[in-house]
């Protein structure tokens, strides 16, 4: 999937978002905030309107498509991009993983991936920030910051995936 993204002097940004097909979902958001979804059957073609919304309601839209309220796939892994290349993510560690049982500073998870720890979903129980002593434990949920490379060498240390 392919973002182009310009900007619109005086109005804001246009995002164009190339879908299967080569369709073009493209999201304009105003200065205001104000934001317009048009969809375009191909790259030279004219938009149609699909729908414009509010800020604060365009806001609420992009949580619920996240993926914040509600994960329609049982898994262990979800993420978030901060930026460019470097995301949060979150892991659930395998029972069957070497790093269950371990303290974070003897796994010496950073060194290892360049992934940094910020915080351990353990049943009801958040430990944030997780000191270097935390033992992790299978079925905990780790949540990371790292880069993409980085993410994908801890989704190799914890085993499976990550996955169950």
């Amino acid at each position: 999937m392919t973002i182009y993204e310009s900007d619109l002097p005086g109005v804001g940004k246009k995002y164009e978002v190339e879908l299967e097909g080569g369709e073009r979902l493209v999201i304009v958001t105003h200065n205001t905030g104000k934001r317009e979804v048009y969809l375009k059957p191909d790259a030279d073609a004219d938009s149609d309107k699909l729908f414009e919304l509010p800020d604060r309601m365009a806001r609420k839209v992009g949580t619920i498509l996240e993926g914040a309220y509600f994960q329609p796939v049982q898994t262990n892994r979800v993420e978030t991009m901060l930026a460019d290349e470097t995301f949060i993510e979150w892991y659930g560690v395998p029972a069957d993983s070497d790093l269950a049982g371990q303290a974070i500073a003897d796994a010496k998870v950073r060194e290892r991936t360049g992934v940094s720890i910020i915080a351990i979903q353990r049943g009801s129980e958040v430990i944030t920030p997780p000191t270097p002593e935390t033992v992790l434990e299978a079925e905990d949920t780790v949540v990371v910051v790292g880069e993409r490379e980085d993410c994908i060498e801890f989704e190799q240390l914890l085993g499976n995936g990550g996955q169950e």
